[in-house]
């Protein structure tokens, strides 16, 4: 098992953090690598052009592990969900009376793009609902999305865990179906990967797209994206000039060429080579992986599950335990609780989660401990007992 890791943050002493879903804290060990980049490029001449593709190399091959890709050339270094969906949607190939399927109350950034494409297109946009509440509302959402895959679909885009309250989509089943018409299988991997296992050689998944902010515990502004076969040839949306062939000659970066870097590494976005928010993200790879994804769900399992059984049976309604994350829950509060005052009262007694639609959103990671979970079990408990 993994020991609570809550040394290895600067978290104050009295608050109870539940909200990695959101963003994470900074580890020491990254903050330590910003700080450096900082001095370093304060100091510009100690920074070589072997530095601008290195470190992006070494995030490329930290990644691939965490996820299980082939090569690293099939990661991109991207900064942001958007940028690395807006990249898939460019080079799908979406056509008029086609259709892209997501999933309702997915998050904007896996909405948006797929809106703009199909108004592009001619094609139409199908979002399925969960199609019933209670304890079957997550496996039936599962059997929709399957039963909604059909020769006309271009692609399914959805997340692996949702970002509202932990539901599991099935990707094995999903994925499956996706193949068996064509479509292509993209994965937003941003609650999931990192706090639980993920081998896209098992899911054969198209594109996997992840922020590094949550549960990759690293940086804002940055994130990491695998782009398989089906997208190694594609066009940019971005044309930097170190996606290009030949990059690393500086003194030759004049004779231009139309042919970009190997694999994945064409959809890199321009300005990859930061030399502060690089060595961040390379030293969160790094922890992640130490800790490894398979221990921190088991973690998150003993933190959370017993809080989860409790609250059921003092009247909120969760996702069952087979169709739920155990780093990510919402609660459905009995009665008329709703979810958004009480977020802010949770927030005055130093306990952070998020409201997320109709639920209180918690969220936990290696940093937090039983006296987390003994902490927002009083005060919500308390809430549920007055009404």
């Amino acid at each position: 098992m993994l020991d609570c890791r809550k040394s290895d943050f600067t978290l104050p002493d009295g608050s109870h953090y539940l909200n990695g879903a959101y963003m994470s804290p900074l580890s020491r060990a990254v903050v330590a690598a910003g700080t450096h980049g900082v001095h370093r490029k304060a100091v510009p001449y100690e920074i070589l052009p072997e530095h601008f593709f290195s470190e992006c190399d070494e995030a490329r091959r930290l990644f691939a592990c965490l996820i299980n890709a082939a090569t690293p050339d099939q990661i991109a270094i991207v900064p942001s969900a958007s940028y690395a969906f807006t990249t898939a949607a460019a080079n799908t190939g979406i056509h008029r009376g086609q259709k892209v399927i997501i999933v309702g109350e997915e998050f904007p950034s896996n909405v948006y793009v797929w809106q703009r494409a199909c108004e592009d297109s001619g094609a139409r946009l199908e979002t399925i609902q969960p199609t019933v509440e209670g304890p079957e509302r997550a496996a039936a959402w599962n059997d929709a999305v399957v039963s909604a895959i059909d020769t006309d679909t271009a692609a399914v885009s959805l997340s692996h865990v949702h970002w509202s309250d932990g539901t599991l989509f099935d990707l094995d089943r999903i994925g499956a179906r996706a193949r068996a018409v064509g479509a292509a299988f993209i994965i937003d991997g941003a609650q999931s990967v990192g706090a639980i296992p993920f081998d896209v050689q098992h899911t054969k998944a198209d594109v996997v797209v992840v922020p590094a902010y949550k549960w990759l515990t690293g940086p804002y502004s940055v994130g990491l994206a695998y782009f398989g076969p089906r997208y190694a040839s594609g066009r940019p949306i971005e044309e930097s000039w170190i996606i290009r062939e030949g990059s690393d000659d500086f003194a030759g970066l004049t004779r231009y060429t139309d042919r970009y870097r190997g694999g994945a590494i064409r959809y890199d976005v321009g300005g990859t080579c930061d030399f502060i928010l690089m060595p961040m993200l390379l030293a969160a790879l790094r922890q992640v992986l130490d800790w490894q994804p398979k221990r921190i769900a088991a973690y998150s399992r003993e933190l959370t599950r017993p809080f989860v059984a409790e609250a059921v049976a003092a009247g909120c309604e969760a996702t069952p335990d087979a169709w739920r994350c155990d780093h990510i829950f919402g609660l459905r509060l009995p009665g008329t609780v709703d979810v958004r005052p009480l977020q802010q009262l949770l927030r005055a007694s130093g306990i952070h989660v998020s409201a997320r639609g109709t639920a209180l959103r918690v969220s936990a990671h290696v940093y937090n401990d039983t006296a987390d979970m003994a902490a927002l079990k009083a005060a919500l408990f308390k809430v549920i007992e007055s009404r």
